[in-house]
Order: C-alpha cells, then structure tokens, then sequence
C-alpha cells in the first residue's frame, strides 16, 4: 500500500511568488487536531501511569493541546471511570490519577507504543507546511552572504558562483583539496537564510507516531515578550531553517524511517529533517555505505523532489524532498558518480588553495581569535622558510592549527604567546610531517 499526494507534493516544488506566512492554528477541537479520542486518551493514560498525578493544565502543557480540549477529555475520562480526582488545582482545574480500570488500559497503551511526547500532528498539516515554508521563497543576496561569511577569508570570486547556487535551492558540490575551509562554508550557509519557520515535534502518519524534532538539527527561536507572535499550536515549534550535517557516521539506515522496537516509535530520517533548510554530506565518499549507494538512493529524488519512505507496518508514503543539499569532498565529482547523477547536482565549486595574501589575512584573524599578538617579520619568515618554493602548499586551515601549536608551546613553557621564529619552527615541526604535503589526487 502507498500513500499518494503527488499534487501536493508537486505545489511544494514550485515556489509562490507571494508566499503566505505560515502560522499552525490553535485547534478548537480534536477534528480540528487532527486526532481521535483514543489516541488522546491513550496518550494522557500513558503520562499519568509514568507520573502518578498530574494537573490538568500539566497534562495540557505536556501533550501541547489547548486546556479547554484537554479539560472536556479529562471530563469525560473521569465520568468513565479511568481517571480520579486526588484534589482540586486552582480554579476550574483538578489533581488527576489512573484509577485500577485505567491503570490496565496505560499498560495495554504503553505495550502498543510507549511514546510519550506532544500530541502528534496529522501528515497532511505538515505537507501544507513544507509548501508554505520552502527554502525557495528565499533568495539571499551579496548582503546576506558576505554577512554569513565574514568571519572567513574568500575571494570574491567565490561568492559569484555560490550565490546562484544557494538561491537554487537544489544541490552544490563543494570540492578541492582538505583544508581550505568547505566544512566551515557548508555549516556558515543556513546563516544566509533570515526566515523562521514552523515545524511539529512529532508527526501522525497513518496511525504511526513518527518523532521529528531533533535539537542537533534544529534551533529554536528565542522569541523575546516584545516580538512574541500571534498564538499558535504548540505542537509546532518555531526555528531556524533546519541545518542538518551529516559525516562518515552516515549509512543506508539513516536514509529510511528509523524504529524502535522497543518503544514502537519511529524517527524521521536525516533528509526529512532538513526539509525546507540546509542538508550537509560533509566528507562525501567515507561514509559507511559507498558513492554509488548513495547516489543511487537519491537520484530520483533529486530528479522529482520526492522521496519514498516506508512504515514498519509497510505502508509507503511519499515526502517532499525539499533541502538544499550540499556535498563537501576532498575527492573529484567525476571520480565519484557517472554523467547522470552530476547533471542533477547542477552547481560544482572548486576551493583552492588560498594566495599568499589570503593567507597572511587569515593568520591575522586568527592571531587574534588566540589572543596571539600578530608579528609581520614572524609571518614573512613563515612563509618564506615553510610554504615559498612549493615547500608546503598553502591551505586555509594552517595559520589557525600553526597558531594552536604556539599556544599549547607557550602554555608548556608558561609564557605568553608570541610569533617569534623559534617558536613558529617548534610549532611548524610539531604539526607537519617529515615529507613536504602534496595534493591529494584527483
């Protein structure tokens, strides 16, 4: 069985020119919640068994539903018997626990599923959401990413060709030898986008409860009293678009619905968690499964923007594939993947070794991050003496991680950082190899 929502998921991929404000309503009901009455009592059975007594505006604030909702169900759990009062809580408001009846039908809920969390929110709300909140009603400018950028050394160049790639909102290849700083670019990318966005903690997707927000992923928005928004429904959190980086540790699984047999819950996979933000292949070609694996996992969703996901019941449903993708690799695109899959990742960037200027900034940067006073004659000798004459090639990462090096020497000889020479040929033999660096091949 499939769940279908081709039309839908077609409106996402197609950007509003006047995207509306997308704000998830407050539900005045359980229909308007999108859940049944079982569900909700199951849920709050399953928080009094694992809290013993609860208020009633506790039970509201943990399951994320307006008091006047959660307060009718309690009413009428209480007329069935499954809840008792202990004592009164304020006003209009009671001290609630299971009684034997209920008690018995906790454990018959939590056996089924042990998830305790917000009242989930149904598929289809989320789907409107997506088509609401795509990252292509976005289009970031020379502003914005010199503004993302600022604290590392580019040539501007570099923002020429990243620009058009950030605002298509499809994928980049960041390419070129380590340490020139495609990591640090990747992650300063989310910061070009200004927009929040809304999304719920936890998804209802044909009877499964399928967890979606993650902290590592996505950061909430501190929202001071002044500017604080028209109510909306707690089940949906307010954050940054989402910033999802993943390295080696990624595998086939981390593709696919995640579940726990244990608490019979499921966990959105890392590309559904990315959705309408940023989704970062950091290191491609070292994960646990290899490039053609990978690739071929993604072809069609990068082709269509949908991708297929699986229940643990085996329905299939279809989700919007709708991040900017972005891969980072020491490796040559072309080494990696055939024709095809390139033509669907339409931006590759190359990063090269920084200039000798370029080199000289970032060293004064970073001299200053270490609170390491910047010596002219200390960094021409550097120069001169490690990296003219093709001795070591330039990269973005050595005047930070030489600088490291002078400070943990001057921590040992307890003494104050400095850009001397002999402490820049002590640091500089400490961090390279005996044999002079050489690019990786391609």
């Amino acid at each position: 069985m499939t769940i279908t929502l081709d039309e839908r998921l077609d409106s996402i991929n197609e950007p509003s020119s006047a995207p509306k404000e997308f704000l998830p309503e407050v539900p005045a009901n359980l229909q308007e919640a999108g859940i049944n009455e079982i569900f909700l009592t199951n849920l709050v059975c399953k928080y009094l068994l694992s809290y013993g007594v609860l208020t009633g505006k506790e039970i509201s604030t943990k399951v994320c539903l307006p008091f006047a909702l959660v307060e009718e169900q309690l009413r009428d759990l209480k007329e069935k018997l499954i809840v008792t009062y202990q004592s009164t809580s304020g006003i209009n408001d009671f001290v609630y626990a299971l009684s034997e009846k209920g008690r018995q039908k906790a454990l018959q809920a939590r056996e089924a599923s042990a998830y305790l969390g917000a009242a989930p929110v149904p598929y289809e709300d989320y789907l409107q959401s997506v088509t609401a909140q795509t990252i292509q009603n976005e289009t970031p400018g020379p502003v914005e990413l010199h503004e993302a950028f600022k604290e590392l050394v580019l040539p501007e160049e570099f923002y020429t060709l990243l620009g058009p790639a950030i605002n298509s909102g499809r994928g980049v290849f960041l390419y070129g030898p380590a340490g020139n700083g495609k990591t640090s670019v990747a992650r300063r990318i989310p910061y070009c986008f200004t927009d929040t966005i809304f999304i719920p903690k936890t998804l209802l997707v044909e009877g499964q409860e399928v967890k979606f927000y993650d902290p590592q992923c996505h950061k909430a928005v501190d929202v001071e009293e002044s500017d604080k928004p028209a109510e909306h429904d707690r089940r949906w959190l307010q954050i940054e678009r989402p910033a999802v980086i993943v390295g080696g540790e990624m595998d086939m699984d981390s593709m696919e619905i995640i579940y726990n047999p244990v608490t019979k819950v499921c966990e959105a996979p890392v590309q559904m968690k990315g959705n309408c933000g940023i989704l970062v292949i950091d290191d491609f070609g070292r994960q646990r499964m290899s490039p053609e694996q990978l690739l071929n996992r993604w072809i069609l969703p990068l082709e269509k923007r949908i991708d297929y996901l699986t229940l643990p019941n085996g329905i299939k449903f279809q989700v919007p594939f709708n991040a900017l993708l972005i891969f980072c690799t020491n490796l040559d695109p072309q080494s990696l993947m055939d024709e095809a899959f390139l033509r669907r990742i339409p931006y590759k960037i190359f990063m090269g070794d920084p200039t000798e200027a370029d080199f000289v900034e970032i060293l004064e940067n970073a001299s200053l991050q270490y609170d390491v006073p910047y010596d002219s004659t200390a960094a021409e000798y550097m120069l001169d003496t490690y990296f003219r004459d093709n001795k070591h090639h330039l990269r973005s990462c050595y005047p930070r991680d030489i600088l490291q090096q002078i400070v943990n020497i001057s921590l040992y000889e307890q003494k104050k950082p400095q850009m001397s020479k002999e402490v820049v040929d002590l640091g500089v033999k400490l961090y390279f190899t005996a044999t002079k660096t050489t690019a990786p091949t391609n």
